[in-house]
């Protein structure tokens, strides 16, 4: 087996064995970036040198058994995550050249753990978009085909960790931005209930909505970064003082009984929607046949507010991303535009030229949204629909453990198919960005591959911190169906 190929779990055991050493890990991976990543454009940054020196002091605390189980191995992380020292750009023009003065919470948690970072991943500007087409930077190839996205805003991680471009990575998820793409590019992302990991360090999109999660080749490894990155953070006001369990432990619990006595919902509104492709509901239906085989029972549930899910989350989302971003006017940080007399044309001309069109829609959207005379109307009309949603699954879960769904109504789609159509885009998170709106956690895991090869997602769906139910569920369906493993063609 080649090092790159490697999950998390199966490094940790070669370097506790000492049968190899980060170094010789890092490197390999390293290599493997310069190989590849030039067909894929995965990364934005990359740091050679911080991630040898990584190795080198992890290799040091291996040999004198102070190591954790992330010791050593390389994590990539998303390019909105601050990093000391190293640029954070968050694929936008504005921050292109921004280098950070602190770590993100979940930066400084996996460095004293001794995860190596060999840089920094690509993604939608501001993590605005559904295909990673929407970065400022550079374009981001499907390692399943080249000619299609990789799914997005974390497209960079997913593609990343399917190309073997890193053992795992760091993405974040504000409407389905770490499910979608997993589910596109074939890997395992978990999307943690909001307050379970902290905020702290993350360039905001949308604040009530953004969560970081991992994105893994297996589900066990998902578990190992969630032990890792989860727990109370005081400088974060949205982050939850909640013990943060063993779930590794919990999820091989009890492994000969599989799932039985677990209840699994079949939301109609997601299993009889309109437009889902044929091939992506014949996996999912699989797949639910296969945790039936496992011993769950399978009951219908019913979300009905979801028709208004998608209007309320573009009208949240926008409004506040056009707060966050209100802090780019080119006088503290990041590009500054001059020409022309006055403040007003310094603003003028650092947002025209600093923000991408995606950017510029969604702060239009917002700005509007909150405007006198229209708050009410919009932003406080979303509101009141969003605690809706929240009952919805309140209700739901009274009569099951966990959900079920697609993850994306498609496969990975051609480059350019949602260039002239943001509506198109919009509409292909359908089935995450509720997920979202509650603050509930949810997760894709592989079910599939298409005629054309293209990955399938499942999504499944949990009460809140209810992680470990997640895990379990992805874990023995993992085991079974046989998906974990498959490396794309290149």
């Amino acid at each position: 087996m080649s090092l790159h190929t490697m999950t998390l779990t199966e490094a940790h055991g070669l370097l506790r064995d000492k049968k190899i050493s980060s170094r010789e890990l890092t490197e390999a991976v390293l290599a493997r970036i310069d190989e590849v990543d030039p067909k894929v454009g995965a990364y934005i940054t990359v740091d050679q040198t911080g991630a040898l020196a990584a190795a080198d002091a992890a290799d040091a605390r291996l040999a004198k058994g102070e190591a954790s189980t992330l010791t050593g191995l390389p994590v990539g992380l998303k390019d909105l995550l601050c990093t000391q020292g190293l640029k954070t750009t968050c694929a936008s023009k504005m921050l292109e050249h921004f280098v950070p003065p602190y770590d993100a919470t979940v930066v400084t948690q996996l460095r004293e753990a001794g995860a190596v970072f060999p840089g920094k991943l690509n993604m939608d500007e501001f993590a605005m978009g559904s295909t990673t087409e929407h970065s400022a930077l550079q374009t981001t190839q499907n390692p399943w085909d080249l000619s299609r996205v990789p799914g997005g805003s974390s497209g960079g991680s997913a593609a990343a960790v399917a190309a073997d471009l890193c053992l795992a990575a760091l993405g974040s998820d504000t409407g389905g931005s770490i499910r979608q793409p997993a589910s596109h590019c074939g890997i395992v992302g978990m999307k943690p209930t909001y307050g379970r990991v902290s905020r702290y360090g993350l360039v905001a999109f949308a604040s009530s909505l953004d969560q970081i999660g991992p994105m893994t080749k297996s589900v066990e490894d998902s578990a190992l970064l969630m032990e890792t990155i989860s727990g109370y953070d005081p400088r974060d006001s949205t982050s939850v003082p909640k013990e943060v369990p063993d779930y590794r432990r919990l999820m091989k619990d009890e492994e000969g009984k599989g799932l039985a006595g677990m209840t699994v919902g079949l939301p109609v509104e997601y299993w009889q929607a309109d437009g889902v492709d044929p091939e992506v509901m014949a996996a999912v239906t699989q797949a639910k046949a296969t945790l039936e085989s496992l011993g769950a029972r399978c009951v219908s549930v019913s979300l009905p507010h979801t028709e208004y899910a998608v209007a309320a989350y573009y009208v949240i989302a926008p409004s506040e991303a056009s707060s966050n971003l209100a802090r780019y006017d080119g006088v503290r940080y990041g590009m500054s535009q001059r020409g022309g007399d006055g403040l007003l044309s310094l603003y003028k001309n650092t947002r025209s030229e600093g923000f991408g069109d995606e950017v510029k829609r969604r702060i239009i959207i917002g700005t509007y949204a909150l405007s006198s005379g229209y708050y009410d109307a919009y932003y406080k009309k979303a509101s009141q629909v969003r605690t809706l949603i929240v009952e919805d699954f309140k209700t739901a879960f009274q009569s099951c453990d966990f959900i079920i769904s697609p993850v994306a109504p498609s496969p990975a789609g051609k480059k350019g198919e949602s260039a002239d159509d943001p509506l198109k885009m919009y509409l292909s998170d359908l089935f995450t960005l509720s997920a979202n709106l509650a603050g509930i956690p949810g997760m894709s895991v592989p079910c599939g591959l298409t005629r054309q090869g293209l990955p399938v997602g499942l999504q499944l769906l949990g009460r809140h911190f209810d992680e470990a139910t997640l895990l379990k569920a992805a874990w023995h369906f993992e085991r079974t169906a046989g998906f974990q493993g498959q490396r794309p063609p290149l």
